[in-house]
């Protein structure tokens, strides 16, 4: 019997243009064109790796692109003072692990993300929709 190694079996899956299997990690969200179609391998994507969607769902704000298969978003809330009886803009940042399969993600894109187990030390959340900024904010622009 041929025992392959695995990047010896990744490799040729790679060749063939199989990526092997994709699932519905369920809540509602649609498995994209991309998964199905592409051939990418990610073993930290929700639809085709080994982790599973569960706890919270949260949205956020995309500010940092910098990373190899990861983003920065930034949460807006807001916070109750209790003297002044009004409330003061806070934000959170979150690092958020992005699949091959979300290609044309922008700064300002709105991200919806799911908590799975720790895939790093700051990346406990998996990017599951991306919806498109609504429109560009008024710059400067040379013309």
């Amino acid at each position: 019997m041929n025992l392959l190694s695995l990047s010896e079996l990744l490799a040729l899956l790679t060749l063939r243009g199989s990526r092997g299997t994709y699932k519905n990690i369920g809540l509602g969200f649609k498995t994209p064109k991309e998964v199905i179609e592409g051939t990418y391998i990610d073993k930290k994507c929700p639809f085709t790796g080994n982790v599973s969607i569960r706890g919270r769902i949260l949205s956020g704000v995309v500010t940092k692109m910098k990373m190899q298969g990861t983003i920065v978003i930034r949460r807006d809330y807001l916070h109750y003072i209790r003297k002044y009886n009004r409330f003061e803009n806070r934000h959170k940042n979150m690092s958020v692990h992005l699949s091959p399969c979300f290609r044309d993600v922008q700064i300002g894109d709105i991200v919806k993300v799911g908590e799975c187990w720790p895939l790093s030390k700051t990346v406990c959340f998996n990017v599951l929709k991306v919806t498109k900024a609504a429109g560009t904010k008024k710059q400067f622009q040379k013309f």
